[in-house]
Parts: C-alpha cells; structure tokens; sequence
C-alpha cells in the first residue's frame, strides 16, 4: 500500500488525547474528517499504528485531531514528532487542472525557462496568500519561489519537472 503524507503531530493538545497536526494538505478537513483512517510513521518511515479520527478541529492554525480509543494525553504522548499519512488509494480526484497535491510537487526537478537545473523542490509553505516552493540547491542556499504565475512557468508532474521563470534576485 502507498502513502501520502497529510501532516505531523508536533505536539499534544489539553488532557483528552488531542494532537497538534501541522498540516501538510490542502484538504485538512477532507483527511481529518470524523471517521477517515490514518496511519502514523516513525522517523525511519516505519508504520506505528493505524489510526480512526475520532474529531476534527482548527485553533490557531494547527489542526487538532482526537483518535478513537486514544482519548488520553498519555496514549498520544508517543506519537509527538511523528508524521501522519493517508492511503493512496483513498484519496479522491477534488483538483481542477491547475491545482496539484503537495506530493506530486515535492520531488520535483526545478528548472530555470533556459533549462538550467536550480534544484530540487523540497517543501511548500503556506503563507495564506499563496504557497511558497523551498527549492533545495547543492552547495547554496535554499530558494523560496512564491507559486505563482508570474514565477512558475510550467509543471510536469509525469517528468518530476517544473520551469520556474527567474526574475532578477530570485537566485542568488
């Protein structure tokens, strides 16, 4: 079975199980719906446990998760800098033709319009008004390229590659 990652538990919430989930979807509320099965990796992407939703809420950014059955601070302890995924197979085609999910884009070989290699997408932020792309060079700095029409030329998910268009002081 192949998985997506939705997010990581960075901490615990209160005494009734809660986790802190920083998202890393578009669709939190889709993946941490009441009832949708997720399954918890260690740091050696090993599968932990399998777990249930049990509730869903937002406070402050994060997204606050009970599990069915771990409806205790000292069940959830454990799973603090753990990583959260769903299984492939369950995710639902929701994207119009611009939109892409997080995992097709990380990973991605970023090349200038000249067909330069800049380097590797290696996260994205969200900052609320758009996402960002941390492009992960060799040997320099990272690179943060705001996804946007004006900076991202093209995406080619089948190849791994996305053109970026490089205005003066985006790479140094």
């Amino acid at each position: 079975m192949e998985f997506v990652r939705v997010g990581k538990i960075v901490n615990t919430h209160g005494i009734r199980g809660e986790v802190k989930i920083m998202a890393s979807t578009d669709f939190a509320s889709e993946r941490f719906k009441k009832g949708s099965t997720l399954y918890i990796f260690n740091s050696k992407q090993e599968l932990v446990e399998t777990v249930v939703v049990k509730s869903h809420r937002v406070h402050k950014n994060m997204d606050l998760v009970v599990f069915e059955g771990l409806e205790n601070i000292n069940l959830v302890e454990r799973f603090k800098t753990m990583i959260v995924k769903f299984a492939k197979d369950q995710k639902e085609d929701v994207l119009a033709d611009d939109e892409f999910y997080y995992e097709d884009i990380i990973g991605c070989e970023a090349l200038t319009t000249s067909g330069e290699t800049i380097g590797t997408v290696s996260d994205i932020l969200e900052t609320g008004a758009n996402d960002v792309w941390v492009i992960k060079r060799k040997g320099a700095a990272n690179i943060l390229v705001p996804y946007v029409d004006e900076f991202v030329e093209s995406i080619d998910i089948e190849a791994k590659k996305v053109v970026i268009i490089p205005i003066p002081g985006l790479i140094k």
